[in-house]
């Protein structure tokens, strides 16, 4: 053999060493920041960061530089380019490079550039983007294998939304190249969508664990419970599963302690323990007694893969009835007293009597709770309380009609059964939703009307009132300020177009009580001025008042639209079918679909899962719940804060 010179052995050896850190040949994005081979600053320390998916977290990236030595970080996706390593280079900073992959098929991951590239990390983070990618490419690799080394040989990994989805030992692999929702996931969840993986990566502190991000924010629980019950019909044993909120991070020590890093209050991780007992059946929706659910803040830790937390910011226990997630032990009463109210329509004594009036209506519906009573019964022991208070457009304080007349109208409907009650054109019954929850309870009927309303109410011993008990004063002026701009407007022969605020003015309720059932109730006066014995939406059922097994409404405002978009109805219409968070369906509706139609308002929504919106377009809607703590919290305004309840 011809022996080289001592030049083509010095060519030869700096060959060898530029090797590792030649552009990759196959199919793959290399971006690269930093000098790859400079000396890694720090000591290199295992860890696994475990990132919600929303936006960049800070503190917990630089508590994964820091496990990483400061040093060199390899970033791999699947889409998109090198947007987070110039992130981590230049805004968290403090690291010697960020290089970064982006797979574009399966050949990539037996790339030697590649795979030299990730022996020689100090740290590696999988971004987001389509888990399915990261299967199909990854499993059964070289790459998967350099991952396993990488976290046995005591380094840390990272991952947000796709890039932590993958990490557990099992995993939601969204393999028929969508998304599955919570209400799909919970309808059959040993079904072909509900797509769990395994046999991927092998990281001893997540064994036995399903992860998801994204959590609350996209309503995931339901999802996540569904994961849990296919895996676990897999494994063959108690899994426990992982959801992590986009806002939020878990930092995972060597020896499996856990902290959150939070860039939102209230942001956290839910622990969701398997072992459920109930057998499941494939085209079936998912059943389950009771599971229970811990939560993790700033001020816990956890404990993997055992799922063991100290200080834990809650304990709620769940079941699924039929495939719809209900929240136990956890009664809620969320009202309403109407949108359309303004700042500077009301004097600071008004202001005060609202508040007081719905704190009175809050309490008078949470005894009921608190006292075992049903969904039903504290949403109509709440209505009462504000069809007895002269500030809201119902029962006393209702409006005046065209002739001078008081005229209401009612609605109640029960989750649980999908019974429901409706009154209109009342003149005499001095508590309209009791006259609804009769013709629910005590009649093969939905809606009566007028003077066999009335009639109905009389039999069945409901109290009737000399139409002068709903006048107030307040409401007497109003119509004469209306009939007045209407003389002025025939006078000037010119049409007289209303704003939408005078369609304004109800009172609502919604409930779930501590077995889980939903109720909601509305309760309205109608419109000042109205003639031809006009109805709005309050009475009817699936466009102002709506409760079904997942999902309870009642709206505020002009009416007419509310019944042509069949709101309430299609509110929970959106989170059943299109598995859309109660809070982003209500949106839709209330804030884009009445108002591109010309209508305005607002609503107030409950899930049975306990989730709460107030949606509402104008300057104020009187608003408020209570819960578990026993606590009334009100609003008036727009501006003015209200806590939502935290599920």
């Amino acid at each position: 053999m011809k022996r080289l010179s001592g030049t083509t052995q010095l060519l030869v050896a700096v060959l060898a060493l530029l090797l590792p850190l030649l552009a990759p040949a196959a199919n793959v994005d290399h971006y690269l920041l930093g000098n790859p081979t400079a000396k890694t600053p720090g000591r290199v320390q295992p860890g696994l960061l475990l990132m919600g998916g929303g936006d960049r977290n800070f503190d917990a990236l630089r508590w994964f530089m820091a496990k990483a030595g400061h040093g060199h970080i390899v970033i791999l996706r699947a889409s998109l380019g090198g947007e987070i390593g110039q992130e981590f280079y230049e805004k968290v900073g403090g690291i010697a490079s960020a290089e970064t992959f982006v797979f574009k098929d399966r050949e990539a991951a037996s790339d030697p550039a590649i795979l030299a590239a990730i022996r020689r990390a100090d740290g590696i983070f999988i971004a987001g983007g389509d888990q399915s990618r990261y299967v199909r490419y990854w499993r059964g690799t070289p790459l998967a294998k350099a991952l396993d080394a990488h976290v046995r040989a005591g380094k840390p990994l990272g991952g947000t939304s796709a890039g932590l989805a993958i990490l557990g030992e099992y995993l939601y692999g969204a393999m028929d190249g969508g998304s599955i929702t919570s209400p799909r996931a919970l309808a059959d969840p040993l079904g072909d969508g509900n797509t769990i993986e395994t046999g991927f990566l092998n990281i001893p502190l997540l064994e036995g664990v399903v992860t998801d991000t994204h959590f609350s924010e996209r309503a995931r629980l339901g999802r996540l419970v569904a994961f849990l019950t296919k895996s676990e019909q897999l494994a063959g044993r108690p899994l426990l599963g992982l959801g992590v909120d986009e806002r939020a991070a878990l930092a995972v020590e060597a020896d499996g302690r856990a902290h959150v890093y939070s860039t939102a209050p209230g942001a956290g991780v839910t622990v969701v323990h398997g072992g459920f007992e109930r057998i499941q059946k494939e085209e079936h929706p998912l059943r389950i007694d009771r599971l229970w659910t811990v939560g993790v803040d700033a001020n816990s830790v956890l404990h993997l893969p055992s799922g063991e937390v100290e200080r834990p910011a809650f304990t709620r226990n769940y079941a699924v009835r039929d495939g719809v997630l209900v929240a136990l032990d956890m009664p809620t009463l969320v009202i309403h007293g109407g949108a359309g109210v303004e700042p500077g329509d009301l004097t600071p004594d008004e202001e005060a009597a609202a508040k007081q009036a719905l704190e009175a209506a809050l309490r008078a519906g949470y005894v009921r709770l608190q006292g075992g009573g049903s969904a039903l019964d504290a949403v109509t022991a709440a209505i009462t309380v504000l069809e007895d208070a002269p500030q809201f457009n119902a029962g006393r304080g209702a409006v005046f009609t065209h002739d001078g007349r008081n005229e209401l109208d009612t609605a109640i409907m029960d989750g649980a059964s999908g019974k429901a009650g409706a009154a209109a054109g009342l003149h005499r019954v001095k508590n309209p939703i009791l006259l609804a929850r009769a013709i629910m309870d005590k009649s093969n009927h939905v809606m009566m009307v007028g003077d066999g309303a009335e009639q109905f109410a009389k039999e069945q011993g409901i109290a009737l009132v000399d139409p002068a008990y709903f006048r107030t004063e307040k409401r007497w002026q109003q119509l004469q300020k209306a009939l007045e701009q209407e003389r002025q407007a025939q006078a000037a022969q010119v049409p007289l177009v209303l704003p939408g605020k005078a369609y304004f003015g109800t009172v609502g309720a919604l409930a779930l009580d501590a077995r889980g059932h939903l109720a909601a109730g509305t309760s309205t006066g109608g419109m000042t001025n109205k003639r031809y014995g006009r109805v709005g939406d309050s009475p009817i059922i699936g466009a102002g008042t709506w409760a079904e097994a997942g999902c309870a409404v009642s709206g505020t405002g002009w009416g007419e639209f509310y019944i042509r978009a069949a709101a309430a109805h299609e509110i929970c219409a959106r989170v059943r079918l299109a598995g859309e968070p109660l809070p982003k369906a209500a949106d839709g509706v209330i804030n884009r679909d009445i108002p591109k139609a010309g209508g305005d308002g607002g609503a107030i929504a409950l899930g049975a899962d306990g989730v709460v919106a107030f949606p509402f377009n104008t300057g104020g809607m009187y608003r408020g719940w209570i819960g578990p703590d026993g606590v009334p919290h009100v609003a008036i305004y727009k501006e003015d804060a209200l806590a939502i309840p935290e599920r």
